[in-house]
């Protein structure tokens, strides 16, 4: 079944697509730069997803073929950063948008085509996983643009790619391509541009395959494991709550018989 949300920014989209729901960056005449709106939006689109029992994997894409997401939109700086207090509350809204990704209690994976840099690089760290296609350029450019990243966003940058790559980018600047992206541990795989749309559905649609509990509860443990977890969620009992589930008895009465489990995430 298709389903559509109603956009809170005209520059967002969210469809659902059987298990998968997929969240589109739709500002292509700016290589999907997010402007503040977007940013405010962000949160309650995942929420939405979330919240969807329907879902079981979410994908964030950049529309069009250009570019994944170029970062902040920088043609609103001199009005909504040019200082201190509004750099900060900026960055607040910025903060809200990773950790609504990060926190999601579902997997999101990032589909990466071209462009990913700045504040779109952190929204891809933010997910799960990141597929690459075979021309896409990774980079922060904040010290080449002046401005300071909070140590929230900068908590999820470190957990994805470690202290000293983080520090790397950083430092530097300098943009990378897929291939040092996927030695670096910033994306998991990376494919010819014309298969990526293709291997990014069939791994969504092969985790949808799986019992979500297991997946929520892996979530939070690893979350937990790279001091990034959610104030909320106890891996604990999210583990406990896998075994008492009417999926633990189809996973192992599936195994039992010789034939695919189907989980119902309960």
């Amino acid at each position: 079944m298709n389903a559509s949300f109603s956009p809170i920014s005209p520059k967002l989209s969210a469809s659902v697509d059987g298990p998968v729901a997929t969240l589109c960056i739709d500002n292509p005449a700016k290589h999907n730069a997010l402007d503040l709106e977007m940013w405010r939006a962000l949160p309650g689109l995942i929420a939405a997803l979330d919240k969807d029992e329907s879902v079981r994997v979410i994908v964030l894409r950049g529309a069009g073929s250009e570019s994944f997401a170029s970062g902040a939109d920088i043609a609103e700086f001199e009005t909504v950063r040019a200082d201190a207090e509004g750099g900060r509350a900026y960055e607040a809204i910025n903060e809200a948008a990773f950790w609504a990704l990060a926190h999601c209690s579902k997997p999101a994976i990032a589909m990466i085509r071209r462009f990913c840099l700045g504040g779109g690089f952190g929204l891809a760290l933010s997910c799960d996983l990141r597929i690459a296609s075979d021309n896409a350029v990774f980079g922060i450019p904040a010290a080449r643009l002046g401005i300071g990243y909070p140590p929230g966003a900068m908590k999820l940058v470190t957990a994805a790619v470690g202290a000293p790559a983080a520090k790397d980018l950083f430092y530097t600047a300098r943009r990378i391509n897929a291939e040092e992206a996927q030695r670096l541990g910033v994306v998991q795989r990376v494919v010819p541009d014309n298969e990526l749309e293709s291997t990014v559905l069939a791994l969504a649609h092969d985790i949808a395959k799986n019992a979500p509990l297991t997946i929520r509860a892996a979530k939070a443990a690893i979350d937990e494991a790279m001091g990034v977890a959610h104030p909320n969620a106890d891996p604990l009992a999210l583990a406990d709550q896998c075994f008492d589930s009417a999926d633990a008895v189809e996973g192992r009465t599936a195994f039992l018989e010789k034939r695919k489990p189907v989980f119902k995430g309960r």
